[in-house]
């Protein structure tokens, strides 16, 4: 059996598919069983638990011979940095109380700085965490700048006729659809073949800037014109928490930014069929992008 945290998001929803389109037992946890309810119809067992009730979470991963595991997103909480390290000891207690052997993480490019990374701190330290617990496997995957993160742009464009975010248009992103993260994670899941801490680097299927993909989105849109403004952190800051994000996260996500654009923050892997997933970002604007920006349903 499978334990699958976060199982309603962008990449447990994949994990979650994926184990079951195999066969295999699955056990998908959330905060709600209404939103888990189509994976029950698929033979999934449902566990409806908060993530920072370690006593439930140690219940669902008993039995699991593989766990994926992953912070939550929580954009409007004012102080992200503190959730994260709960949401990690809550995890890291509830697999060592439970006996997992091998879990698998989402984790990020940049995991390996202990500071000045925004909220990917805390994914450093859930790594470093994690790799206390005795007898346990983990695989962290290091994914790159998640291709939805573009989706925000959408609001910016019908508002204002651009796009416009933190990071130069110029820098090149490791820019990965989540889907493909999701992939990966089955696949290492099925596998259950690493050994002690182990990290794995997504890379997405090339590096991107902002500029190739307003270009992309531009074409895709019919407003080829549109052009990316980078903005200075108090009006990335404004626009966020004028869409209800805490001013801690826009803060947080501003560091990240910087990090990101003076290099500090940077995959280590050189690219390889290994960290390289197929997704490319015309596919993403075409599945994912288009129909949002046209205010379609998007299929998970």
């Amino acid at each position: 059996m499978y334990a699958i945290l976060g199982a309603t998001g962008n990449t447990g929803s994949v994990v979650a598919r994926r184990l079951l389109d195999k066969g295999k037992k699955v056990r998908v946890m959330g905060r709600d069983n209404k939103k888990l309810a189509p994976f029950v119809s698929q033979g999934a067992d449902a566990f409806a638990a908060d993530v920072l009730d370690t006593d439930a979470l140690s219940r669902a991963f008993a039995g699991a011979e593989g766990v994926y595991a992953l912070i939550p997103p929580a954009m409007t909480l004012p102080d992200f940095r503190a959730y994260q390290d709960q949401v990690t000891e809550s995890i890291a207690n509830a697999l060592e109380k439970a006996g997992v052997t091998h879990v698998v993480t989402l984790s990020s490019f940049g995991a390996d700085k202990a500071d000045k990374t925004g909220p990917v701190v805390g994914l450093h330290n859930m790594e470093k965490r994690l790799g206390q617990i005795k007898g346990l496997n983990a695989l962290h995957l290091r994914a790159g700048y998640f291709m939805e993160n573009t989706l925000a742009q959408i609001g910016i464009i019908q508002s204002f006729g651009m796009m416009a975010g933190p990071v130069p248009a110029d820098v090149l992103l490791p820019m990965i659809a989540t889907r493909d993260i999701g992939v990966a994670a089955s696949e290492a899941l099925l596998r259950l073949d690493f050994e002690g801490q182990k990290t794995q680097e997504l890379l997405g299927p090339r590096d991107v800037t902002y500029a190739e993909a307003t270009r992309i989105i531009g074409r895709a849109i019919g407003k080829p014109a549109v052009a990316y403004i980078q903005l200075p952190d108090e009006q990335v800051i404004q626009a966020m928490t004028g869409m209800g994000i805490s001013r801690n996260m826009a803060q947080l996500i501003c560091e990240m930014s910087a990090a990101i654009n003076s290099g500090y923050m940077k995959p280590l892997e050189p690219r390889s069929t290994a960290n390289t997933t197929p997704t490319s970002f015309e596919t993403f604007v075409e599945d994912q992008f288009l129909p949002a920006f046209k205010g379609q349903a998007v299929g998970a």
